[in-house]
């Protein structure tokens, strides 16, 4: 398995990570108090603030971002391009989620988007690759 399909499983295990912090971290208070509750998850994540609920927020954007970095892979894949360039850009793509999760928790917006381009251009390259 090529180091880009690894970076596939990858992103695919950072959203689930991502929350996961969230939930540790409430998991204490017990469900009467707004710790984690595994009954019913959708009602505890809209009682979230501060950078539990950020953390929420990042794992649903990274799920968004798993069709076209997935697809990426594969087509870039499929096309026979050059197999070390495509695991660098996998790699730079996990990087940039890496951060893109960090200024996420830190709330630092603007950085966020720039660092969320960069990952949207990450994926446009991979794709460029395919033509």
């Amino acid at each position: 398995m090529t180091i880009a399909k690894w970076t596939v499983l990858a992103a695919f295990m950072l959203p689930v990570l991502t929350v996961g912090m969230a939930k540790a971290a409430t998991i204490k208070l017990g469900r009467r108090n707004g710790g984690y509750d595994n009954n019913n998850p959708r009602e505890w994540a809209g009682k979230l603030s501060g950078w539990h609920q950020r953390a929420h927020a990042a794992q649903i954007n990274g799920f968004e971002g798993l069709p076209l970095f997935a697809a990426a892979v594969l087509f870039a894949q499929m096309a026979q391009a050059d197999q070390a360039r495509i695991d660098m850009l996998a790699l730079a793509y996990i990087g940039i989620r890496l951060v893109y999760v960090a200024m996420y928790l830190a709330n630092l917006g603007s950085l966020r988007t720039l660092v969320w381009t960069a990952g949207l251009a990450t994926n446009v390259a991979l794709l460029m690759m395919a033509a």
